[in-house]
């Protein structure tokens, strides 16, 4: 929805990483994929840094600052998060880990930890309504970049 709202290009990492062989193993007791960092930042590296790409995974803090000009963590209220991870079927150690990661703000602390404050934002996803609203909101703030990040020949794209 966001990629067709502002033109930008999805790109799931998960999936990138399935489709270039990216994983250096599993991690039997969480039942996920591990992936090869590395493999994965090459992989991708020539289209993202052409520019105009969403990135989306669970984590922000691998990939490099120059490549990146919003993070966006969407948070949630820890009773649905877990009511929706249960119904993924995550196993026990998965759900509690991932349960843990929301509570301590783990992956929002990650990103403010890698990147500068005024590009980390916090957004809800709780409802459904959070959904269109995060979306405005996030196109709003592509179209201002390109605004202020037009080049001499009027074009521009956000990463």
């Amino acid at each position: 929805m966001l990629a067709e709202q502002t033109g930008l290009k999805h790109m799931s990492i998960n999936q990138v990483a399935r489709e270039r062989d990216c994983f250096d193993g599993k991690d039997e007791e969480l039942g996920s994929d591990l992936v090869d960092e590395d493999k994965l930042l090459d992989a991708i590296e020539e289209e993202v840094t052409r520019g105009g790409y969403i990135l989306d995974w669970h984590a922000c803090d691998l990939f490099p600052k120059s490549w990146i000009d919003l993070v966006v963590v969407i948070r949630c209220d820890s009773t649905i998060l877990y009511d929706r991870l249960h119904a993924r079927k995550y196993s026990q150690k998965k759900l509690d880990e991932n349960m843990d990661a929301e509570i301590m703000e783990v992956l929002l602390q990650e990103a403010r930890d890698s990147y500068d404050e005024e590009i980390v934002v916090e957004l809800r996803g709780d409802k459904i309504d959070d959904v269109d609203s995060n979306v405005e909101r996030i196109t709003t703030w592509v179209e201002n970049w390109k605004k202020d990040n037009a080049a001499d020949d009027g074009s521009a794209e956000a990463d």
